[in-house]
């Protein structure tokens, strides 16, 4: 539905030929220029660069606004219980439209045979429309487990009004003339500005801490045996993910230079034990575009809550970033839990098999066992060429 990196929008690609293809027009996605200032005082670690105002969009000349005005989170209510065997405070979340119910019914039923049956986890479902009755009642129909339906008020989702339209506009036209992949759409920045910063505000959402993101027309390829809920909340982890790769630099080019800016004017929220080796191969001072892939994400809510993560939303969102370029949730997200989170917090579900056309991860070796996978053990996009998961695992490793 939503065109979105993070998956909503992709419909349709058959071959891992095409998916090579498609990479190089569709992956990389959602800065850095010099005059270098080292802060290695301020931030362990990082070599942080100061960009040229000159090569910066014309943010100073954007009305400033305090972007905390619209994020205020409602009072919480109890969360429904899961129906079955599960036992954490989560629930299943989907950003849908009215008129993609048939991929909503898909991937619930991948997800209920493979998981929830078992679980019995409440769904909840956001639109910036509000739900038909025939969607609604097709979708409870589709799972024993609680549903509640949200829809999302008009200064979450659409574009704030003291963004400039003018230059917006010429940002949109720049990128369609290098041919890239939504490069004029609006509701596709929505969308990724609505993920990076507002789903977890929702008040539907207030009730829970632990999410699990789906998307129409996915597939979970293998039975999960497990809670992964129960994994995050028992195993102190805040994020958990199946795909990582490199983002479309074209769409993001002032995104590092602005985080390094955030880093250098709040050292205190950088994590001494960070995945900085994740997102950069020289300590900070360019960004190697890695990320997770944010159409699957198990995460915990409370780390996007924190003052750490609002503050950078905030910080992002007072540049226009979302509506100048093309900065998107997946890298919005996969930077924050990066460095703000201890590495450890941060986890590779290698037993959860998951496909968003054209992509996918299947297990392997002793993960792949006993699941009754419907893909080829470790057929995926784990160490093609574009996947960043060597780096993941360096982490670890001490490489």
């Amino acid at each position: 539905m939503y065109l979105s990196l993070s998956g909503r929008k992709r419909t349709g690609f058959i071959s891992a030929c095409v998916a090579v293809i498609l990479y190089t027009t569709y992956t990389l996605a959602c800065g850095f220029y010099s005059n270098r200032v080292l802060q290695e005082d301020l931030v362990p670690s990082v070599v942080i660069e100061v960009p040229d105002e000159a090569l910066r969009p014309d943010s100073e000349n954007v009305a400033l606004h305090n972007p905390s005005d619209a994020h205020e989170s409602p009072t919480k209510i109890e969360a429904p219980r899961p129906v079955g065997i599960g036992t954490a405070n989560a629930t299943m979340v989907m950003l849908a439209r009215n008129d993609e119910i048939d991929g909503v019914l898909s991937s619930m039923a991948t997800v209920e045979n493979r998981f929830n049956r078992e679980h019995g986890y409440p769904w909840t479902f956001l639109n910036e429309v509000e739900f038909t009755e025939e969607f609604k009642s097709r979708v409870k129909n589709a799972t024993s487990a609680h549903v509640s339906f949200g829809l999302i008020p008009d200064e979450h989702w659409s574009q704030p009004n003291w963004i400039d339209e003018v230059m917006a506009t010429k940002g949109r036209k720049k990128m369609a003339q290098a041919k890239i992949i939504y490069a004029d759409n609006v509701p596709y920045r929505n969308m990724c500005r609505f993920n990076s910063g507002f789903f977890y505000k929702q008040p539907i959402l207030q009730q829970y801490r632990y999410y699990w993101r789906v998307e129409p027309n996915v597939r979970i390829m293998c039975d999960v045996k497990f809670d992964p809920f129960d994994y995050l909340r028992d195993n102190n982890k805040i994020y958990g993910f199946t795909i990582a790769f490199t983002e479309w630099e074209k769409t993001i080019p002032t995104l590092w230079s602005t985080v390094k800016e955030f880093m250098v004017k709040h050292p205190e929220y950088v994590n001494e034990d960070n995945a900085l080796g994740f997102l950069s191969d020289n300590k900070g001072k360019t960004y190697n575009l890695c990320h997770f892939w944010s159409n699957f994400e198990i995460a915990d809510m409370n780390f996007w809550r924190s003052e750490a993560y609002e503050k950078f939303f905030d910080y992002l969102e007072n540049r226009g970033g979302f509506y100048y370029e093309r900065w998107g949730d997946a890298p919005v997200h996969s930077i924050a839990a990066a460095l703000f989170a201890p590495k450890e917090q941060l986890h590779f579900f290698r037993n959860i098999g998951y496909r968003h056309e054209p992509f996918q991860h299947c297990p392997s070796g002793a993960d792949y066992e006993g699941l009754n996978c419907e893909c080829k053990a470790g057929d995926g996009l784990d160490y093609a060429p574009q996947s960043c998961i060597r780096r993941y695992e360096n982490l670890f490793s001490g490489k």
